[in-house]
């Protein structure tokens, strides 16, 4: 197998690029010789068994032209046909396989107009940029080239048919992988005492942990007004940095929670809050498939998250967490109020958390990603070709 696999840049804390580790050590175990084409990459070479890096950096002066320039770049790649198949993680027409990891561009910025006011709607389809990526992304999804998308939700796949026609066979669902013995119950025997100890936060409090960048789009703005009318004795917990942060800040003091919310910033180990958490929150207004609340899942800790979310998908409303629309300020504030309640057993809700992930493991999700290889390969090796 001669694969290649596209993306812009690496993010040590990016779920793409942690899902890009994942099938680069997959495809090393079978032996295959990949090929990764990056602007900047900083993974370890040594960690997936080895690879080839093409860099493509060609030079720009807008996100059109960086964008523009790398998928040329990895379609001139492409064209010399040294590759059996292209995964790209990007939005470049004439990929073999695309993984939709960000998921569908125009049902983002659908989404994204709920909280814009109209002048700002009008300009965010007249921006160069979403301009691009929604040409891009249809003439990717209508190519000739492209055998398969890998979708991390059933979101994604219904929008994808939805919005493009392409065949749900065409789509398979590979969810992202999560590190069970890593992320496991047992971090709250670990971190909880302490974690809150060193942050002055009392046993008696329920402590709702939100962790992501992106603050406007995962909806920390509505976060804090639900966290607001909460009478129960509570802590937020927001960690993760965003060019919004100090905004954040400022709405938490004026909302007059700012001693009852700690914004942490990035944080390189997430797992201590993970234990010291009872709940997770996300009012995302769209993300696929987060690796956040995954994780959090895995750790026992009942969600809270929106419709359009791809983690809803494994949450049963009142067992496992509860699905919420993002904007409904007051519904999560219920919920909230409601969940403040240690007599409402958290504990039994994050048995049950768990144990809806608990076949996400990524050995599965290695194992998914080899299969779907191997079926995409099997003409190109039937036909003669290595």
């Amino acid at each position: 197998m001669r694969i290649a696999i596209a993306r812009q840049r690496y993010n040590p804390f990016g779920g793409a690029e942690r899902f890009v580790d994942r099938a680069l050590a997959a495809l090393a175990r079978e032996g295959a010789e990949v090929t990764l084409i990056a602007r900047q990459w900083a993974g370890s070479v040594e960690a997936c068994g080895g690879y080839q890096l093409l860099t493509c950096a060609p030079s720009y002066r807008t996100r059109v032209g960086r964008d523009r320039g790398f998928a040329a770049c990895v379609q001139a790649a492409m064209g010399e046909g040294h590759f059996d198949l292209v995964q790209s993680h990007e939005r470049i027409p004439g990929c073999t396989l695309y993984r939709a990891g960000d998921g569908v561009h125009a049902a983002w910025l659908e989404h994204r107009a709920r909280i814009l006011p109209a002048w700002k709607r009008w300009a965010q389809y007249a921006d160069p940029y979403h301009r691009y990526l929604l040409r891009a992304e249809r003439e990717m999804f209508e190519h000739p080239d492209l055998r398969a998308v890998i979708c991390n939700s059933r979101l994604v796949q219904d929008e994808i048919v939805e919005r493009f026609g392409l065949p749900r066979e065409k789509l398979p669902i590979i969810r992202n992988g999560v590190d069970l013995q890593a992320f496991h119950p047992s971090l709250a025997e670990r971190y909880r005492q302490p974690q809150r100890a060193a942050h002055g936060i009392g046993p008696e409090e329920t402590v709702f942990l939100y962790v992501g960048s992106g603050f406007e789009r995962k909806g920390v703005p509505q976060l804090l007004r639900a966290f607001a009318a909460l009478k129960a004795p509570a802590r937020l917990v927001v960690v993760g940095a965003d060019r919004h942060l100090e905004g954040a800040k400022r709405l938490a003091r004026d909302l007059g929670i700012a001693s009852r919310t700690l914004f942490t910033g990035p944080v390189t180990d997430v797992k201590p809050w993970y234990g010291a958490a009872d709940v997770f929150v996300l009012p995302t207004l769209y993300d696929p498939f987060p690796n956040a609340a995954l994780e959090a899942m895995a750790c026992g800790l009942p969600v809270v998250t929106s419709r359009a979310c791809g983690i809803s998908e494994l949450i049963e409303p009142g067992r496992n967490g509860f699905i919420l629309d993002a904007l409904d300020v007051s519904a999560w504030s219920e919920v909230l109020e409601r969940l403040a309640d240690p007599s409402n057993h958290h504990v039994l809700m994050g048995d049950e958390a768990r144990a809806a992930v608990a076949d996400l493991s990524l050995e599965s999700l290695a194992e998914e990603l080899l299969t779907l290889y191997r079926q995409l390969l099997i003409p190109l090796n039937g036909g003669g070709r290595a």
